[in-house]
């Protein structure tokens, strides 16, 4: 089932999913526990809407295919077209806030990148991008006050900051217009903290959000 995105009072978002354009390393400790180094500017790429799927329902990743990692991030939802905007242009056009995972396939992608080959088939795969509802925005929050964790069963795992960010979110949003047009109903993935690791199967998630956003989801055996 194609995924809408919605907002936490029930809402539907009237534009259909777009394209969810992610950041790689944007929190330096992550970078540094994954060997990589920590980037002087965004290292973006894009996951196809048909990865995304709604983090109320059962998880089940393609565990065949080798150990598929966890990593929660902030997500960001934008209401209106923005090509080269500004920093400002940019903050105005987020309408919700929610969290998402960006699941990786490590071992696949960990093959590839020794090859030098894309590594898009670890990242992109159907269901590689759970998102939860959005809380709705009616005025450009305090980025660097936001903060997100990730518990499994019962223990956590991830916490990040916005205020941990390599490029805040407004400077993220405005430089990813730059290389690609965003439009209504496109997601931004803004990067994960430090702590990612193999997601247990049979696993209960729960993810939660300043602001009151929370929520659970169970991993498949």
């Amino acid at each position: 089932m194609r995924f809408v995105p919605r907002f936490t009072d029930g809402q539907e978002f009237p534009h259909p999913l777009g394209k969810v354009v992610c950041i790689g390393r944007n929190y330096a400790d992550h970078a540094r526990e994954l060997d990589n180094p920590v980037p002087s500017e965004p290292l973006l790429f894009i996951k196809p809407a048909p990865s995304v799927v709604n983090l109320d329902e059962p998880l089940d990743p393609p565990f065949s295919r080798g150990d598929v990692h966890y990593e929660i991030e902030l997500a960001l939802l934008i209401g209106e077209e923005l090509s080269h905007a500004t920093s400002d242009e940019a903050e105005r056009a987020i309408v919700g806030i929610g969290l998402g995972l960006d699941l990786t396939l490590r071992d696949v992608q960990t093959r590839l990148k020794e090859k030098g080959h894309p590594w898009e088939v670890a990242k992109c795969f159907d269901g590689a991008c759970p998102l939860s509802d959005f809380l709705p925005l009616s005025r450009v929050p305090n980025w660097n006050a936001l903060s997100f964790e990730l518990e499994i069963d019962g223990e956590l795992r991830q916490h990040g900051e916005g205020s941990d960010m390599l490029f805040p979110v407004p400077t993220l949003v405005a430089e990813m217009s730059r290389h690609f047009t965003l439009q209504p109903g496109d997601v931004i993935l803004t990067g994960t903290p430090e702590g990612v690791g193999e997601l247990p199967r049979g696993a209960r998630l729960r993810m939660t959000l300043t602001g009151g956003l929370e929520a659970t989801v169970k991993v498949a055996e």
